[in-house]
């Protein structure tokens, strides 16, 4: 099957959703990696081995890839890519605000809007596009998890 010149395979701009999601997490873990001062913070008991992180964000940003990919295939002009890619975004600012810049408070908010951008996805997605919607469902989840934690720490953790 030819593609018209210009025009991406399938195969091809799914490779590139996931090298973009994935390599883009892996580059801000690069830029705003866990440090001492996160090891000194106050955490609640609940609080993950810092080892968990990697391998579910690796998993998690193969599968935002994947749903974003059948959204540009589907659905290119929509309100769900247009949320796809406000959850990139959002994703994408909560480790440099939190690990770099130490602003749990505004990382607590960014990550709010991230748990309600995912969840607007899913409910665009979830009946013209249900896979898309599936592989995010974890993520929702996790984010879920993550802004307890992360509006545990600021609790713990107050700024004077």
């Amino acid at each position: 099957m030819n593609n018209p010149p210009g025009k991406l395979s399938p195969i091809a701009s799914l490779v590139g959703f996931v090298v973009l999601v994935l390599g883009g997490g892996m580059a801000i873990g690069f830029i705003s990696p866990v440090d001492a001062w996160y090891a000194a913070l106050a955490k609640p008991s609940f609080n993950p081995p810092n080892w968990i992180f990697p391998p579910v964000w690796t998993v998690l940003y193969v599968m935002i890839g994947v749903a974003g990919w059948i959204v540009w295939n589907r659905a290119r002009r929509s309100a769900a890519m247009v949320t796809w890619w406000l959850q990139l975004c959002l994703n994408f600012a909560w480790s440099p605000l939190f690990f770099s810049a130490h602003r749990i408070d505004l990382a607590l908010v960014v990550i709010l809007a991230l748990l309600v951008a995912i969840w607007v996805f899913v409910a665009l997605t979830v009946r013209r596009l249900p896979v898309a919607a599936v592989l995010c469902v974890p993520y929702g989840l996790w984010v879920l998890f993550a802004s307890l934690l992360n509006a545990s720490i600021a609790w713990l953790n107050p700024v004077h």
